[in-house]
This record gives structure tokens, C-alpha cells and sequence, in this order.
């Protein structure tokens, strides 16, 4: 009996070593918001993801003094891509113009989001073993 007990500590005493937290912290700092309204968010994906799916992580504040920012933690190295929103009107989506065009701001992280829908090659970034700071304006 003895001997079932120690075993069964000694798994669960693996199990809970084996949780530590592994990856790194990305913080991500969006500066330049026009109000305090809504909420501003940021959506973490991978390049399978990647405006085809739901993101891998995401991320909500309400702004304060027309900035948020916003971390994302224990994220694998590997490259990513980040789009913000700033979701004005508290709908917790992106609204449009008749037109198509959006109503609220948004950007994406990496180069920046040039003409038309984001795209992965504009927004990738990567992610190695040391935390990652990351500025996005909108």
C-alpha cells in the first residue's frame, strides 16, 4: 500500500514540475488611439491562422489616456503576427463602410499594413527566447 501511495505522489509531483511556464512574454504597446472608448485588443496568430481562423491568443483593455497596452505570455519561439483593433463602440468586431472600408482603426505588427486586408509577410514577426516589446500604431 505504501509503495501504491509513493507512486501515485511521485506522478502527480511530475505532473506539476512538468506545468512550469515555458516560452516568452510579448507585450505590445499601441500609443496612439483617438479616444478612450471602447476597448483596444490585439489577436496573436500563426501563419496557419492567420486571417483564416481564430487566433492563438487574445488580448482586451480599456484604454487609458488613449493607449493600452496589452501581454501576451508563455508564447513558443516560431513566427507570429499580430492585428489590433480599436473596437470603439464595444461591439467586439470590426465595423465597415457601405463602401468596405473600415470604421475602426486597426494595424498589424511587422511592417506595417499597407494597402488592402492585412497580410502575413507584412505583419510577421518572430519570437525567440527573449521577451519581445513590441510598439503598434494605428
Amino acid at each position: 500500500m505504501r509503495t501504491i501511495i509513493f507512486l501515485l505522489l511521485a506522478a502527480v509531483s511530475t505532473i506539476s514540475f512538468g506545468q512550469e511556464t515555458k516560452g516568452v512574454t510579448i507585450t505590445v504597446t499601441i500609443p496612439n488611439l483617438t479616444n478612450n472608448d471602447g476597448s483596444a485588443s490585439a489577436a496573436l496568430y500563426n501563419e496557419a491562422t492567420f486571417m483564416k481562423a481564430a487566433p492563438i491568443d487574445s488580448q482586451a483593455a480599456t484604454p487609458e489616456n488613449n493607449m493600452v497596452t496589452l501581454v501576451f505570455e508563455n508564447v513558443a519561439p516560431g513566427d507570429y503576427g499580430i492585428i489590433t483593433l480599436h473596437d470603439q463602440n464595444g461591439n467586439n468586431r470590426m465595423d465597415f463602410e457601405a463602401n468596405g472600408m473600415p470604421k475602426e482603426d486597426y494595424a498589424t505588427s511587422g511592417s506595417g499594413t499597407g494597402f488592402g486586408p492585412p497580410s502575413w509577410n507584412n505583419a510577421k514577426f518572430t519570437v525567440g527566447t527573449e521577451d519581445v516589446q513590441l510598439e503598434i500604431k494605428m
